[in-house]
């Protein structure tokens, strides 16, 4: 009886220790949250009020008035579809070729490129500058578009999945007449629900909370991004913080939402790629 009760006893020591780590990084966000309703002379009181007596709700209305919010959300959101599109499109692309067809050096053309995740984006961000703007890209969303379109992160997600299907489903389609492209598109994509999703909450994450892209290539008022739109907010009123709480609600929400909906096969997505290859 003892023997059978210790398993279960380090599993509910791990249950709590995991529950109170999660509610320890969590403050910062609760406390965002009721920020964001509160007024300027509250945010930082000590102690902290994490329910205030009177909820501000008009901190939500003042920041779609104050700065022009509807347009820094409109292009972030269509930058961050259509790059998180590219981003699935073409890491699923390269992933079957590198998983499942054989051809010269490929294990030396996937090592290298993978190679490339290692590489800080600082040590090539000016060459990078330079031949954008000998492109006559700069300041146009176009520029965001295609520096971030490909990704080795993905590629090497999508391929460790790949590997875990076993190669005679291929096979069989190739005797069965099959195209290479119509075993991607009609085998391997309805295959791939799990990582896709998964790449799909780190590729939609990252783009959208993008500060250092938009800042180099995008000088437009017009073109700015969400984060970009809070940076300027914070910079001219710096003292309003209740508003800034708001703003950084409000842009935190379609993350939210996008983890939501693709959450049940994220793990199973985190879970399937394993480690072999």
């Amino acid at each position: 009886m003892k023997i059978k009760l210790r398993p279960l006893l380090a599993k509910v020591l791990i249950y709590i220790l995991l529950i109170g780590i999660s509610l320890i990084m969590l403050i910062p966000f609760a406390w965002m949250l009721t920020s964001s309703f509160k007024m300027n002379k509250d945010v930082f009181t000590y102690p902290v009020v994490w329910w205030p007596k009177e909820f501000i709700t008009s901190n939500y209305v003042r920041i779609w008035e104050e700065i022009p919010l509807l347009r820094y959300f409109f292009n972030t959101s269509k930058l961050t579809v259509l790059i998180t599109i590219l981003q699935l499109l073409t890491s699923t692309f390269a992933a079957y070729a590198f998983a499942k067809m054989k051809f010269p050096g490929k294990d030396f053309l996937f090592l290298s490129y993978i190679c490339t995740i290692a590489m800080p984006w600082q040590s090539y961000m000016i060459p990078q500058f330079i031949i954008i703007k000998k492109m006559g890209l700069v300041n146009t969303h176009l520029a965001l578009i295609i520096l971030q379109s490909f990704t080795a992160f993905g590629v090497f997600l999508v391929r460790q999945f790949y590997m875990e299907i076993p190669n005679e489903i291929c096979e069989a389609a190739r005797i069965d007449g099959m195209s290479e492209y119509g075993i991607y598109a009609k085998i391997m994509l309805p295959l791939s629900k799990p990582v896709i999703a998964t790449l799909t909450i780190f590729s939609f994450t990252t783009i959208w909370n993008d500060f250092m892209g938009p800042l180099i290539y995008i000088n437009s008022q017009n073109l700015k991004t969400i984060q970009l739109g809070l940076r300027s907010f914070i910079t001219e009123y710096s003292s309003e913080y209740s508003l800034i709480m708001a703003g950084s609600v409000v842009a935190l929400i379609p993350v939210l939402i996008v983890f939501a909906c693709l959450q049940k096969y994220f793990v199973e997505g985190i879970a399937s790629t394993g480690l072999k290859g």
